[in-house]
């Protein structure tokens, strides 16, 4: 049985903390603040956020400073949490899973609309796989914990397939990249902007998307300890979220722009991505954390979690 949350301790430091680059205002905002909140994220619409600068301004007549970390993916954030290192942080739908087996302290603080077109199952020109029949027997690469790893799981089982018919190879998006490129793995699942920058640099073809398969919501979490005594720290931040979510959707020539500087990408990328995302982030409800239960009864069915799990244990502090 694979590890809940394959990410040590170490490499929290080493992929996170170590690397990550504190803004200098922000830090002594921080310092000097009565509260902080210690976001972690990744490359994307936190990123937008941080550059914006309107949290920070929303914030500080509650006297909360804000830091921020950057991460290179959604578990090693989580662990991060687990270690008490960041309060708040973003993440797809299947690492808070194996977050919460790990026993990590993890609270759903919102969540966006689904958003089902920003992963596929992708190929390369040219191949032989053109059914999800084809895959049985083949070789795909994705990251081991992540949103796709239950997406593909769904996938095969709409195709009459079982999620151990295929070779499934564990890599990090970078690694996985360069496999596919190579020609060492038959297919890669994975998601926005890595999709969209195979599709424009690789040429890789989508053999499927997760429309009808997954919802692939995006989540915001935090810890226990924080959620219960900073709920309306919590709400700012999921309504300033929400903003740029409008922002984006109604100026999605700027936004390709911008997020195209954010991420070191071509703005062809990231005009491909933002034109299939879609847009939106609202608290957590009991129905979106019923879908979460769901995720946790397959990977547990699969043997992927050590136990059962109760998403209501994960509820927002403030849930109806």
């Amino acid at each position: 049985m694979p590890n809940a949350l394959p990410i040590s301790r170490r490499q929290v430091l080493a992929a996170g903390l170590a690397t990550a680059a504190l803004s200098g205002s922000s830090l002594v905002l921080a310092q000097k603040a009565a509260r902080t909140l210690r976001i972690g994220h990744q490359k994307g619409w936190l990123s937008i956020l941080k550059a914006r600068g309107t949290l920070e301004k929303r914030l500080a007549p509650l006297g909360v400073g804000i830091s921020w970390t950057e991460f290179n993916a959604g578990p090693v954030q989580l662990e991060a949490l687990n270690v008490g290192a960041i309060d708040f942080g973003d993440v797809g739908e299947a690492p808070p899973i194996f977050a919460q087996a790990a026993g990590a302290p993890l609270v759903y603080a919102g969540a966006t609309v689904p958003r089902p077109q920003l992963e596929a199952i992708i190929v390369p020109k040219g191949s032989s796989i053109k059914t999800i029949a084809d895959l049985k027997g083949k070789k795909i690469a994705f990251n081991k914990g992540s949103n796709v790893q239950y997406f593909l799981v769904k996938l095969l089982e709409k195709h009459g397939l079982k999620y151990g018919d295929v070779q499934s190879i564990f890599l990090p998006p970078p690694d996985a990249r360069a496999a596919f490129q190579k020609g060492a793995v038959d297919a890669w699942i994975i998601w926005d902007p890595f999709l969209a920058s195979a599709q424009k640099t690789l040429d890789a073809q989508i053999l499927a998307d997760a429309k009808g398969i997954v919802n692939n919501r995006g989540y915001y979490f935090t810890s226990r300890d924080f959620a219960t005594k900073n709920t309306d720290v919590l709400k700012i931040a999921i309504e300033e979220i929400n903003a740029i979510d409008s922002w984006i959707a109604n100026n999605k020539p700027a936004a390709a722009t911008e997020l195209a500087g954010v991420l070191g990408l071509d703005k062809s990328v990231t005009e491909l991505y933002l034109s299939r995302a879609a847009y939106g982030t609202a608290p957590v409800t009991r129905d979106i954390l019923g879908e979460q239960q769901v995720i946790a009864d397959t990977f547990f069915d699969l043997r992927l979690i050590p136990k059962k799990l109760n998403l209501l244990h994960a509820a927002p502090v403030d849930l109806g």
